[in-house]
């Protein structure tokens, strides 16, 4: 079989056209939200960022590994105290379990640079400043630790979530970050032997 070189790019065009659409980018309020770095699917979003009507993402895991979330946003407010609640949304993470494994423990990190723990300097945290009490919770795990030093992550236990189950997450991220992209990783896991 001959290949010619414009049968190549476009059969090349295809695949990366259909790659591309695998991965949508997700739109609510002033944010985006992306699972182009692969190990979950985005179903669906909704919702206003408030704590009555939260960002709420579904979000289909395929295997137990660590994924990351991209949120991008076009904020253009300038921070002060007046502004607090601008930069504060409220995010509900449905985590469809698809890996076939039950999970016992699933865990959350903010990073403004990828692969990079965020600290207490960089601006992004689960609202670390502020009073939290009951807006960081799960439907299905009874407990959280949240561990904001050296890094911003929670690990939320005490619960299972068998396969084909979802199970919410519920918690706020403070957005005081200059940065216009930072992420979420997620992790669901499972019991260690």
């Amino acid at each position: 079989m001959i290949w010619t070189l414009s049968g190549f790019l476009a059969i090349s065009m295809i695949f990366n056209q259909s790659s591309a659409d695998e991965h949508k980018i997700w739109a609510a309020g002033q944010y985006t939200f992306s699972d182009e770095l692969g190990g979950f699917t985005i179903r669906a979003i909704s919702g206003s960022g408030t704590q009555t009507d939260p960002f709420t993402i579904t979000e289909e895991f395929n295997d137990v590994a660590p994924t990351t979330l991209i949120i991008r946003t076009d904020k253009t407010t300038q921070l002060s105290p007046t502004t607090e609640n601008a930069m504060l949304f409220h995010l509900r993470i449905v985590a469809i379990n698809g890996s076939g494994h039950s999970w016992t423990e699933f865990g959350f990190e903010l990073q403004e640079q990828l692969g990079k723990a965020s600290d207490y300097s960089d601006g992004l945290s689960f609202y670390q400043p502020g009073d939290k009490t009951g807006m960081i919770h799960s439907n299905l795990f009874a407990t959280y630790d949240d561990n904001f030093e050296p890094y911003d992550r929670m690990i939320f236990r005490e619960g299972k979530v068998d396969p084909k189950a979802n199970a919410s997450f519920d918690f706020p991220i403070g957005d005081f970050t200059p940065k216009r992209t930072f992420y979420l990783v997620q992790e669901p896991r499972i019991p260690s032997t």
